[in-house]
């Protein structure tokens, strides 16, 4: 007789620099890909992993979820443990629960946050160099957060939509943006439901105008309700992206880990939730 399936939640952070992105790609290395093959090697059998958001190439995450299916009976610390040794150093596993059959890492989320940093100074960095967006003016981060405010709620928001954007409906509801300086370092946080392709990154550099005086914080509320693309501003680079929490009912059990202090973000540092 076959074991039983189960249904394991794990969260993962990463490094998305040297990767095309979550979803597996034909010939290209990604980050679903490394996470199924270490998860099949400790199952002993394949797997296929769900991820709650699919990160581009060259976004980081500290907070993402993904579930997979199993017949292995395996502690869960030895899921992490046992990934994490053939994981490689770029990708690490944070934590693993059983949950619910029913439990899906993207259908079953709530909200998703974002955060996106930008480094404000004269000179080009070399040890943040993939994890910020430089900009060498500086910025006004409380006229951002001003002309920030006028996103939140349900809209549509065609104006900051990729393209190749393949979603049904452009409509989402944006519960929370925040945005601060901490001397040279600006974070954009962006709390919502869900988002569109380059969604949070074309939100940002249609802020940076704002952020340099060059546009008042009025004109973002124009920009939203044109739904043209070519009213916003330009797409962000992707590297200054990180998903950093996805949000679930708390009856599912699914861990969350505790907001970072921007500059530990950066340096990798987390702080993990139960194994």
């Amino acid at each position: 007789m076959s074991a039983a399936r189960r249904r394991l939640a794990v969260g993962l952070e990463y490094d998305g620099a040297r990767f095309a992105g979550w979803q597996v790609q034909p010939g290209l290395s990604t980050i679903q890909d490394h996470v199924q093959r270490a998860l099949a090697s400790i199952a002993d059998h394949p797997v296929e992993a769900t991820c709650a958001g699919r990160t581009d190439a060259s976004v980081h995450a500290n907070g993402q979820v993904a579930h997979f299916d199993t017949s292995s009976d395996r502690p869960m610390r030895g899921w992490v443990l046992g990934c994490n040794g053939e994981l490689p150093p770029e990708i690490a596993m944070l934590w693993a629960v059983e949950t619910d059959g029913q439990f899906h890492a993207r259908h079953s989320a709530l909200a998703r946050s974002y955060r996106y940093c930008i480094l404000q100074r004269a000179t080009r960095p070399a040890l943040l160099r993939e994890r910020v967006w430089w900009v060498r003016a500086p910025l006004d981060a409380a006229a951002m957060h001003e002309a920030a405010q006028q996103l939140l709620g349900e809209h549509d928001f065609s104006a900051f939509r990729s393209a190749e954007c393949q979603s049904q409906t452009t409509r989402r509801r944006v519960d929370s943006i925040n945005i601060a300086a901490d001397g040279p370092l600006v974070t954009i946080e962006v709390t919502a439901n869900a988002f569109l392709q380059h969604m949070v990154r074309n939100i940002v550099g249609t802020l940076l105008p704002v952020g340099t005086g060059e546009q008042r914080p009025g004109w973002i509320a124009g920009v939203l309700a044109s739904r043209d693309r070519a009213r916003a501003g330009i797409t962000a680079p992707a590297h200054g992206l990180y998903l950093s929490r996805v949000r679930y009912p708390p009856d599912l059990g699914i861990p969350e880990l505790v907001p970072l202090q921007p500059w530990a973000m950066i340096a990798g540092q987390s702080q993990r939730g139960p194994t």
